[in-house]
């Protein structure tokens, strides 16, 4: 009884928004069954959307989930209570959940055209952020807004699998002859590739399927998928095709479907020794 809420929510926000957004994809404007719309995917524009939302979503989550990485690993030594790690968790929290217009609007206001920091470096030091145009307004300038919020989220996934490395493992270590590089080698590493492989393929799906950040900040044009599923639903007809919002968020379910079910497979996996 007590899933009954749960349950609810899951059926009217998830599963019947999902099932009628695929459903529309099979079927003209009238009601009558059609593969036109599935047909659409394979267009050389859709294709790019596609290929542009999995560049720069592989590419902000390899370098949020390095760099969010390496601020675990500096945070390693640090009491799990103390002001630092306990400030760095709480903003980290903060900052994942962090996007849309704000984000968008803060991204402007500091490196935009006529941003705080952009006019600093241009009367200081002679830098001009935007020599080759503005970047800011396209598929470059989602990469540091993504990163914004893609960093503190690579810290509050994979700082509890870092903290789970015990230090009787380094002590057996040192005791049989081994080195730190020898432990982070045959130990550390193995251990905590598929923690990392999680986060990564987690970092990955938050990004591919992020929205409201780049339809505030890149709003001319449908670069990604999410803003082409937008220029679908407000315009009448694309590529002479009605529905073709559902073909796409059946491709964009599909792709993060398979990267959430490989997330899943890994941290089975590294919930093993993390018990």
């Amino acid at each position: 009884m007590g899933l009954v809420p749960f349950a609810a929510y899951v059926l009217i926000f998830l599963a019947l928004p999902t099932v009628l957004a695929i459903g529309s994809g099979f079927f003209t404007k009238k009601g009558a069954f059609t593969l036109d719309n599935i047909a659409a995917l394979g267009d050389p524009v859709i294709l790019a959307t596609f290929w542009n939302s999995t560049w720069v979503s592989v590419l902000t989550a390899l370098v949020g989930a390095i760099v969010g990485a390496l601020a675990c690993y500096a945070m390693l030594g640090l009491s799990e209570s103390g002001v630092v790690r306990t400030s760095v968790n709480a903003v980290s929290g903060t900052f994942a959940q962090f996007g849309g217009v704000t984000l968008a609007f803060a991204m402007i206001a500091t490196i935009g055209l006529q941003g705080v920091v952009t006019k600093f470096l241009a009367t200081t030091f002679g830098i001009d952020l935007y020599a080759g145009g503005a970047w800011i307004y396209g598929l470059p300038g989602l990469i540091p807004a993504y990163l914004y919020f893609q960093i503190p989220l690579m810290v509050i996934t994979f700082m509890p699998a870092l903290s789970a490395l015990r230090p009787q493992w380094v002590e057996a270590n040192l005791t049989l002859g081994g080195t730190r590089a020898g432990f982070w080698l045959h130990v550390g590493f193995p251990v905590l590739a598929p923690s990392f492989l999680a986060s990564l393929l987690l970092l990955f799906a938050n990004a591919f399927s992020s929205y409201a950040t780049a339809a505030a900040l890149a709003s001319q044009g449908s670069q990604i998928v999410p803003l082409q599923i937008r220029a679908a639903l407000t315009s009448e007809t694309v590529l002479g095709r009605e529905n073709l919002a559902g073909a796409l968020a059946l491709g964009m379910i599909v792709v993060v479907g398979v990267a959430m079910a490989v997330y899943n497979a890994v941290q089975r996996r590294a919930a093993r020794w993390q018990r």
